[in-house]
């Protein structure tokens, strides 16, 4: 199995750092090389479908649109013929307002539903008088029917706001709804539809801002459960990141991988990508709570001297914190920039010792922008 320590040589940490009550001197600043090779580009796969599809269409995906023939009132509903219905069991789906007036003048509000790989694609618009968990129980059971799809098992969503609403709907149908803004391919795609539909649609309504917006709120303290007992800053080179995720696929692992080819992400194997490792004399339960919470990132708040971690859809915790000086802000701040160096990519290691040749949790995690919507 890769461990996370493998050929270290490359990787900086230290051992010094503890996470638990206390604020812990850094001793060394941490080198980070950062490498202008991240590139992101349209991929083959992560294609998204901009207007309705008849029947016969679904046997063809499309892999480029023209935009001009395309009307920004209608609406998607698209299923890769090459895809097996029975292996799409998770959903990401979305049910918010949208930057569009109607004709009452009252904003317009959409449902956008996909699978993580978009092999299956919906959309439909609503009016504002009929936002219900009764009106969202039976679209989804319509798109079930439509695109002869099971009931998925579960659905991620990442608007607080709308939990009570998506969460009835589902727990009527006896589908797991998971609060969390690891919805990529869901949050790409409403990117991508800001920029092709909405801004087109005849009642767009530029400047406009989302109804609900994100939450972001202050820090928490950490629960017991997740406490760790080290911690680091350390980089890996990105082949070695891959040898991570493998072996995280092949052993049943705690810990989530992202479908870098499929978000159409290409970055050098030489490449270092900063993460934060943390130790625990109790590695595999740490692992195992920090398994059900959907991490989506970790952040260094250089202002505060603390990182913070953010899980579900807007629940941040206070993960780690250190005596502030100009060098661990130095540190701070250059791993912070490596981040941005590759894209927002970076990850989060659980180990039994920051000596380990092991890894007993292994999170990949993405920055990404807000939803513009």
């Amino acid at each position: 199995m890769t461990g996370l320590t493998i050929n270290m040589a490359s990787l900086t940490i230290n051992n010094t750092i503890t996470i638990k009550h206390t604020k812990s001197q850094i001793h060394s600043i941490i080198k980070i090389q950062t490498l202008p090779i991240f590139t992101q580009k349209p991929s083959k796969i992560l294609t998204f479908q901009h207007n309705s599809l008849s029947s016969s269409s679904l046997s063809s995906p499309i892999e480029s649109i023209d935009e001009s023939d395309d009307d920004p009132t209608s609406e998607t509903s698209y299923l890769d013929s090459d895809t097996d219905p029975e292996s799409i069991t998770e959903w990401e789906l979305d049910f918010c307002s949208r930057p569009i007036l109607d004709i009452r003048g009252k904003k317009i509000w959409e449902l956008v539903a996909c699978d993580s790989s978009l092999s299956l694609q919906y959309t439909k618009y609503f009016p504002n008088n009929v936002i219900n968990s009764i009106t969202l129980k039976d679209a989804i059971v319509s798109i079930c029917d439509e695109l002869d799809v099971p009931l998925p098992e579960k659905i991620r969503f990442f608007r607080s706001q709308m939990q009570t609403i998506i969460t009835k709907a589902c727990k009527e149908l006896g589908i797991k709804p998971i609060p969390s803004k690891r919805c990529l391919s869901l949050l790409l795609w409403l990117e991508d539809r800001y920029e092709t539909v909405y801004k087109r649609h005849p009642g767009f309504q530029k400047g406009s801002k989302p109804l609900l917006a994100l939450d972001n709120p202050f820090p928490m303290d950490l629960p017991d459960s997740l406490y760790g007992e080290k911690w680091a800053f350390v980089q890996l080179p990105f082949s070695d990141v891959k040898k991570e995720l493998a072996s995280l696929e092949k052993s049943f692992r705690f810990g989530a991988t992202l479908d870098l080819d499929l978000l159409g992400i290409e970055i050098d194997d030489k490449t270092l990508i900063p993460g934060l490792a943390v130790a625990s004399s109790r590695a595999r339960p740490l692992a195992a709570w920090m398994n059900g919470l959907e991490v989506c990132s970790v952040e260094a708040d250089i202002a505060r001297a603390d990182l913070v971690l953010s899980v579900g859809i807007s629940t941040r915790y206070v993960y780690a914190s250190y005596k502030k000086s100009p060098v661990t802000s130095s540190e701070a701040e250059a791993w912070e920039a490596a981040k941005k160096e590759s894209g927002g990519l970076h990850f989060l290691a659980i180990q039994d010792s920051l000596d380990s040749d092991d890894c007993v949790g292994f999170w990949l995690l993405l920055d990404l922008p807000p939803s513009p919507v």
